[in-house]
């Protein structure tokens, strides 16, 4: 897992700049640059308004009484998709607009759930459960 990780943190750097002198080419600098600053606060501007929601609907649940688990991994994914966002580059861009899409991010947040249930499983992840 970890030799995956330091893969990631050379390659996404690596295809970003690769990118971006790409479409620095095809529509020039200036348009570029710009480009990267409008997608950066458009994406600050919906992970604030989806995070926003999430929050709302978390303390709905909590007040209900409810565990809101899925609503947390959602606001994590939110996050996520936020933070990439706010990555110079097109691919972490597309990537973080991905994860504000509602549908899509159900899918990523199965994804995920299994993954750590299947992580749970083999025991490489210690599950605390409270009796009541």
């Amino acid at each position: 897992m970890f030799r995956i990780f330091i893969l990631l943190l050379i390659l996404i750097p690596l295809l970003e700049i690769w990118g971006l002198a790409q479409m620095g080419k095809w529509i020039g600098a200036l348009p570029t640059v710009l480009a990267v600053i409008v997608t950066s606060v458009i994406g600050v501007v919906l992970a604030h308004r989806q995070g926003l929601e999430v929050y709302r609907l978390t303390m709905l649940q909590l007040n209900r009484g409810e565990l809101p688990s899925d609503t947390l991994l959602d606001g994590l994914l939110i996050l996520v998709g936020g933070l990439l966002l706010m990555a110079p580059g097109f691919f972490t861009d597309a990537v973080g607009f991905l994860l504000l899409i509602p549908y899509i991010r159900g899918i990523v947040r199965l994804l995920v759930k299994r993954w750590f249930e299947k992580m749970a499983r083999e025991g490489r992840v210690i599950r605390i459960t409270r009796r009541w």
